[in-house]
C-alpha cells in the first residue's frame, strides 16, 4: 500500500504532502488542475524516465519522495533481499532526485540504486492503467503471468520448473560429456602413444633430484676415492693418528702409581681420542665401500636424467610432474573406454526426463486453457455494465516448439481484444481506445482481484467518455475491487467520486503571475459541494446538492 507521496518543486508543485490510505481514494479537480503532475511525479518516484521538463521553473532540484508498507509475502521483499536493500520491518521508501541539468539520482530505503532497480521494483509495487500505459496487463510478457495467477498454478508452475531444471540439466551435462569424449577420440592415437611412452620411461616422483645428486657424486668419484683413501691412512696407517695415540696411552699406562692422580685426566682423555679416532677409521671404510660398490655408472645416471628431461620437455612439463601425466593419461584412456557406455546412460536419463517435463507441461497447458475459458468468462460479465457491451475479451494459448519451451511451460498466452463485432482480434493497446482501455482493465482487475502481484492500482479517468449508469457502473466495480486493493483513481465522473473512502482535491492557484499546484483532502460538507460542481458545473446549485447527497448515500451502501 501508499503511504505517503511528498513532492517537492516538480512542474506546478511547489511542495505537496499526501497521506494515502486503504481502500477507494479520488482525486477530482477541473480539468487542467493539475492532477496529472501527481501521477507524472509519482512515476518519476517508480522510475519513469527522468525529464529536465519535469522540474520547476527556477529552482535547482526537485524530488519526489513515497512511502510504501507491502503486504507480508509481497514480491518485492525478494527484490530487496536480493539487492541488500532491506530496510526496517515493513518500511520502504523510494526517492527520487531530478537536477536542472537533468540528471537524476534513485534510492531505496536511503541506499543509491539504478534507475533499472527502481523501475523493477515499481512495477512491483503500483500498477498504472491511463490512455498512454504501457505497463501491467497491456504487457503481454505478463499475461502468462496473469492467467496462471488467477488459476492458482503455484504448484504445477514449480513441478514444471522441476522438471525442466531436471531435463535441461542432463541436456547440459550430455553436452559436455560427449565434448570431453569427442576430444579424446580425436586425441586417441596420441594419448595412446604417451602413455606407453610414459609407461615405458616410468618416472618416479623426486627422481630428478635423486639423480641429480648421484650424477654429482659420480663426477667427483675419482676424487672422492683418493681423499677417502688418504683420510684412512692418516687415521690408521703404521705411522697414522690411531697407532700413536695408542702408543701415547700405553707410555702413560706405565708411570709410576705416585703421579697416577697427574695422569689420570690425560690418560682418560687418550682413551676417548682412541675411540673417536677408532670411529672414524670405521666411517671412512664404509665410504670407500659403499663408493666402490655402486652398481651404476655415470653414463647410466646421465643417460636416465636425461631422458626424463627430454620427456618433460617433449610433454612441456615438469620432470616431478611426469608421474601425475602418466596416471592422467591413462584415466583419459579409461574415460574414453568407458565413455560411450556412460554417454547413453546420460542420454537414457534425459529423454525420461524429458518425458516428465512434457507430461507435467501438457497438464499445465490444459489446466490453462480451463483458465482461460473461465476468465473470458467472468470478464464478459464485467463488460456490459461498463459500456463494453459489443468487446470481447479472447486468451490465446500458443504451442511453443520445443526449443522455445522453457521453465513456465509450453504455452505462450496472449489476451486479445475486439471491441466491435466483426472486428479482429488483437493487442489489447492497439486495438482499445483510450477510455475503453482503462475500462477494459476495470473489469479485468476486478475478476483478477485476488492476484496481490502488486499493491496499488492507479486509474487513471477510467470514466473518459462515459456518463450515468456507466460511470456509476464503473464506481462499483472500483469500489469492489478496493476491498481487495488500494485504488487510486482520477476521475470526473461525480458517480465514481461518490464511491470513494477518501476525497483529494486538485486545485491550480495563481499567485503573482505565478501558478502552483495544490492538493487537500475534502470533509463531508467539501466533498458534497465538489461532487455538486462535478455534476453543475461552475455554478453550484441547491438541486446539484441535492444530487450529490444522493449519489453520497447511494455510495456509501456497499
Amino acid at each position: 500500500m501508499l503511504l505517503s507521496l511528498a513532492i517537492r518543486d516538480i512542474v506546478l508543485i511547489d511542495r505537496l504532502d499526501l497521506e494515502l490510505g486503504p481502500g477507494l481514494t479520488v482525486l477530482t479537480g477541473e480539468t487542467g488542475a493539475g492532477k496529472s503532475i501527481i501521477l507524472d511525479a509519482l512515476g518519476l518516484a517508480l522510475g519513469e524516465r527522468a525529464d529536465r521538463v519535469l522540474l520547476r521553473s527556477g529552482v535547482a532540484q526537485g524530488s519526489v519522495v513515497a512511502e510504501f508498507r507491502p503486504p507480508t509475502g509481497h514480491a518485492a521483499e525478494g527484490l530487496l533481499a536480493e539487492q541488500a536493500l532491506d530496510g526496517e520491518a515493513g518500511e520502504l521508501v523510494v526517492r527520487r532526485t531530478l537536477a536542472a541539468d537533468g540528471r537524476s539520482r534513485a534510492f531505496v530505503n536511503d541506499m543509491a540504486v539504478s534507475g533499472a532497480t527502481l523501475r523493477q521494483l515499481g512495477d512491483l509495487l503500483v500498477e498504472v492503467h491511463g490512455q498512454m500505459d504501457q505497463r501491467g496487463l497491456l504487457d503481454p510478457r505478463n499475461h502468462r503471468a496473469v492467467l496462471d495467477a488467477f488459476a492458482g498454478h503455484g504448484s504445477q508452475l514449480a513441478a514444471t520448473r522441476a522438471a525442466h531444471a531436471a531435463w535441461r540439466g542432463l541436456e547440459a551435462d550430455i553436452q559436455e560429456r560427449r565434448a570431453k569424449v569427442e576430444q579424446a577420440r580425436r586425441e586417441e592415437d596420441y594419448l595412446r602413444h604417451r602413455l606407453l611412452e610414459l609407461e615405458s620411461l616410468a618416472p618416479e616422483a623426486g627422481e630428478e633430484e635423486t639423480l641429480a645428486e648421484e650424477r654429482s657424486r659420480l663426477l667427483h668419484k675419482e676424487k672422492l676415492v683418493t681423499a677417502l683413501e688418504e683420510a684412512l691412512a692418516l687415521v690408521a696407517g703404521p705411522e697414522a693418528a690411531l697407532a700413536r695415540l695408542g702408543a701415547a696411552e700405553r707410555r702413560l699406562a706405565r708411570a709410576p702409581e705416585v703421579a697416577a692422580t697427574l695422569v689420570e685426566p690425560a690418560l682418560a682423555a687418550l682413551e676417548r681420542a682412541l675411540i673417536e679416532a677408532g670411529e672414524a677409521e670405521a666411517q671412512l671404510e664404509e665410504a670407500l665401500r659403499e663408493t666402490a660398490a655402486e652398481e651404476r655408472s655415470l653414463e647410466a645416471v646421465e643417460d636416465r636424467l636425461f631422458a626424463l628431461r627430454d620427456a618433460a620437455r617433449k610433454h612441456r612439463t615438469a620432470v616431478d610432474d611426469l608421474p601425475g601425466l602418466l596416471a592422467r593419461t591413462a584415466e583419459e584412456l579409461q574415460a574414453l573406454d568407458a565413455g560411450a557406455e556412460a554417454l547413453e546412460g546420460l542420454e537414457r536419463a534425459a529423454r525420461a526426463a524429458r518425458e516428465r517435463y512434457l507430461e507435467v507441461g501438457r497438464a499445465l497447458s490444459q489446466s490453462r486453457a480451463a483458465a482461460a475459458g473461465r476468465l473470458e468468462k467472468l470478464v464478459a460479465v464485467e463488460l456490459p455494465p461498463l459500456k463494453l457491451d459489443k468487446a470481447r475479451l479472447a486468451i490465446r494459448l500458443e504451442p511453443l516448439d520445443e526449443d522455445d519451451a522453457g521453465p513456465d511451460g509450453l504455452d505462450r498466452v496472449a489476451f486479445l481484444v475486439a471491441t466491435n463485432p466483426g472486428q479482429p482480434l488483437g493487442p489489447i493497446a492497439k486495438i482499445a481506445s483510450g477510455g475503453e482501455l482503462s475500462r477494459l482493465m476495470l473489469a479485468l482487475k476486478v475478476v483478477l482481484a485476488r492476484d496481490a502481484a502488486s499493491g496499488t492500482l492507479i486509474f487513471d479517468e477510467v470514466d473518459a467518455g462515459i456518463g450515468g449508469a456507466t460511470a456509476d457502473a464503473v464506481g462499483e466495480r472500483l469500489a469492489r475491487l478496493a476491498r481487495e486493493r488500494q485504488v487510486l483513481v482520477v476521475t470526473h465522473a461525480p458517480q465514481v467520486a461518490a464511491r470513494a473512502d477518501h476525497h483529494l482535491k486538485v486545485e491550480k492557484l495563481s499567485e503573482k503571475e505565478e501558478a502552483r499546484v495544490v492538493v487537500r483532502p475534502l470533509d463531508a460538507a467539501e466533498r458534497r459541494d465538489e461532487i455538486a460542481r462535478m455534476l453543475a458545473g461552475a455554478e453550484i446549485t441547491a438541486a446539484a446538492r441535492a444530487a450529490a447527497t444522493s449519489l453520497l448515500d447511494a455510495g456509501s451502501v456497499r
